[in-house]
């Protein structure tokens, strides 16, 4: 088989959220495209070295994986990163896959989750379906990673575009701060919070700085100013509906 797709993300030391997440995603794309082999890629150094220690699985970053297809005689290839923003990770990716442009009749990457209008919209669409609540007193926030990158603006644009509904993006590391969040939540009157990751993993952030009972996370902050909290442990790569806004991604690439 001469044409591949690498699926890459940052990836996640949680067997059981990455199985759900992850694995959901390569699935949804090998079915979709049969006639590519279709392989796994992370971009944390960190998370691959933990993966071999606690699994003795190894994971190959994009640039080991390429050599891999080189040596394999493989002539194209597809890499769709399942990332969210186009930040420091996305341009990993990009960094490690132009080493090997000579290499390949044709080597393209796909878009992250958040690129065009379009897809904010379409993203702000799922969460409206997912995390909407009827109750005038309830709200959803979603935890973001956030980042130190100038792409950090795409959470606060996909929180504005979602000012009219009862769900709100916040950044466990930059703006828009859970603080500021809070706020917006008291003056409305809000009096329960649903907590969930809108990170493409339940992971680490998810399970420690958001739905902990540890001072300091998310969860704890909402309790101890007085409201009543319900956390949800479900990565955005769980959804269908975020899995084929990554396909329609990688389509555009193929076509």
């Amino acid at each position: 088989m001469t044409k591949a797709i690498i699926v890459v993300s940052f990836g996640t030391t949680y067997p059981e959220t990455r199985k759900k997440t992850i694995q959901a995603c390569e699935e949804t794309i090998q079915q979709r495209f049969p006639d590519f082999q279709v392989h796994r890629a992370f971009t944390s150094n960190v998370v691959i070295k933990r993966i071999k220690e606690n699994e003795g699985i190894s994971v190959p970053t994009v640039n080991q994986l390429l050599e891999q297809l080189k040596k394999d005689g493989v002539k194209e290839v597809y890499i769709q990163p399942l990332h969210i923003i186009l930040g420091s990770e996305y341009e990993k990716v990009v960094h490690q896959a132009n080493q090997f442009k000579e290499d390949f009749e044709l080597l393209k990457i796909g878009k992250p989750l958040l690129f065009s209008e379009e897809d904010y919209e379409n993203v702000a669409n799922i969460l409206v379906k997912e995390y909407n609540n009827n109750d005038v007193d309830e709200a959803t926030i979603l935890m973001g990673h956030g980042s130190q990158h100038y792409a950090f603006t795409a959470y606060a644009a996909l929180d504005h575009m979602l000012t009219d509904e009862a769900v709100y993006i916040g950044c466990v590391e930059s703006y828009p701060p859970v603080e500021l969040l809070e706020k917006r939540l008291e003056a409305k009157g809000i009096k329960k919070v649903h907590l969930a990751p809108f990170m493409l993993v339940a992971g680490d952030h998810a399970t420690n700085d958001l739905c902990s009972d540890e001072e300091g996370s998310w969860k704890h902050f909402f309790t101890e100013k007085g409201y009543q909290v319900e956390t949800h442990l479900i990565g955005l790569g769980e959804y269908p509906s975020v899995q084929e806004l990554y396909v329609q991604h990688l389509e555009k690439i193929i076509q």
